[in-house]
């Protein structure tokens, strides 16, 4: 059943973007791994799977959720403000091994709103900085404002022990950084294929061209892992939404390793 919880902060990221700070009642937790999703709902509205765009480790009793007005319930949530409720079942979902990753250089793709379900995971992996090497994040938008985190991508590329580099597909009288799609980006990173993991969220589209380029540097198929998170709907394998031939990304993912569904064409 959906627990009550309350909106504590309302950040503007974009246009359509927003970022909201919820809390849960007192004592308890969301207690989620990186790359899980909780589902929202607002009463009368309906309810809806979001990702948790906050770490584990900097959570608690409150979590971070980044949402795009692109629908009735989402638009709903953009008119709430600090102080209104909403509904929260979860967490859902698999998240990404961190266990896996460690001593090993972990290399961020991210295109446009799939910042957001990253975002948990960059910071979970720099809130144990000790345990893995290189931390490379790219990051491509289609246009300057339609970058998220803007202060945090900033920050990041200040940063003596993260590698940052973004683009935009299409760039304004303002911008001075690359333009082209997020897979350029590969060819400012001198990788070591053999010692990389690499987490890719992005539009569909993207995964392909990605995968492409990172098989033909040598990463090895199981170090890729992929985030389904935009094909779920109930979040607990009923409505058969998220199937991708025998696996349901609510359940199985929406992290899922590419050696997993290298084969399924309804994939990719």
């Amino acid at each position: 059943m959906p627990v009550p919880a309350k909106i504590t902060a309302v950040r503007t990221l974009t246009e359509l973007e927003k970022l909201y700070t919820i809390e849960l009642p007192y004592g308890l937790t969301l207690d989620h791994d990186p790359g899980q999703f909780v589902q929202v709902s607002l009463f009368g509205v309906g309810e809806a799977p979001i990702s948790i765009c906050s770490a584990p480790s900097r959570s608690g009793s409150s979590f971070e959720l980044c949402v795009r007005n692109v629908g009735n319930l989402t638009g709903k949530m953009h008119a709430l403000q600090v102080g209104d409720t909403l509904g929260i079942r979860g967490p859902f979902g698999r998240g990404f091994p961190m266990e896996r990753f460690r001593g090993k250089d972990v290399l961020f793709i991210a295109g446009g709103l799939g910042l957001a379900p990253l975002r948990s995971v960059i910071y979970e992996a720099m809130s144990h900085r000790e345990k893995y090497n290189r931390l490379i994040i790219l990051y491509g938008a289609r246009s300057p404002r339609e970058m998220l985190f803007r202060d945090e991508v900033n920050a990041f590329n200040w940063m003596d022990d993260v590698e940052m580099y973004t683009t935009v597909d299409c760039g304004d009288e303002n911008w001075h950084g690359c333009v082209g799609f997020v897979n350029s980006l590969l060819d400012n990173v001198a990788l070591n294929p053999h010692n990389t993991t690499a987490i890719v969220c992005g539009p569909p589209i993207m995964y392909k061209f990605i995968l492409d380029d990172l098989i033909g540097l040598g990463v090895a198929e199981h170090d890729i892992w992929l985030s389904f998170e935009r094909h779920m709907k109930c979040g607990v394998g009923k409505c058969g939404h998220c199937q991708i031939n025998h696996i349901y990304a609510c359940l199985d993912g929406p992290s899922l390793s590419y050696t997993e569904i290298k084969n399924l064409e309804e994939a990719l």
